[in-house]
């Protein structure tokens, strides 16, 4: 078992995907950034994944690039239901972007580094849902000022 390590964990871009406003965010080991490739991936399978979802209350979530030791992974994470968290996860064992797939139910759905993301993006959720009326009329490209954590100092996020 190898001893906790602190990686890399950033915010990439704010996606406007038709009516959804999607943080991409990169979490890397032992690097700066995720690899080119699985910002790609991710940004294809969050495409994919919103355009087969139905109902959806809120249309804002994230995405998490996740560029591990021995494995990567995609997650993408979407509000809904008031107070809920929709969850899918692409993984690839082989630890190529280009191959990654939907997550067995053997496999683990997030891990420590992913879980500081979701806490970061639910203490977020939960102090700025009053304002989503302000969130849903953002213009498209807005930057991370104008998105749902507003300002943030995101080497917090790096722990």
């Amino acid at each position: 078992m190898q001893p906790y390590e602190a990686r890399s964990l950033r915010f990439i871009e704010l996606m406007s995907i038709g009516d959804w406003r999607m943080k991409l965010y990169g979490i890397a080991w032992r690097r700066k950034w995720p690899r080119r490739e699985l910002l790609e991936s991710a940004r294809r399978i969050v495409l994919g994944q919103l355009a087969k979802t139905k109902r959806n209350d809120y249309k804002v979530g994230f995405v998490g690039a996740h560029d591990g030791r021995n494995a990567c992974l995609v997650f993408v994470d979407f509000w809904g239901n008031e107070n809920e968290l929709f969850h899918r996860v692409f993984l690839s064992r082989s630890n190529d972007p280009r191959a990654l797939t939907p997550a067995q139910d053997s496999d683990s759905s997030v891990c420590v580094w992913d879980l500081r993301l979701q806490l970061f993006e639910r203490d977020a959720w939960v102090k700025h849902v009053p304002d989503l009326a302000r969130l849903r009329r953002l213009p498209r490209g807005a930057t991370k000022r104008g998105c749902l954590i507003g300002r943030v100092n995101f080497g917090s996020l790096n722990s």
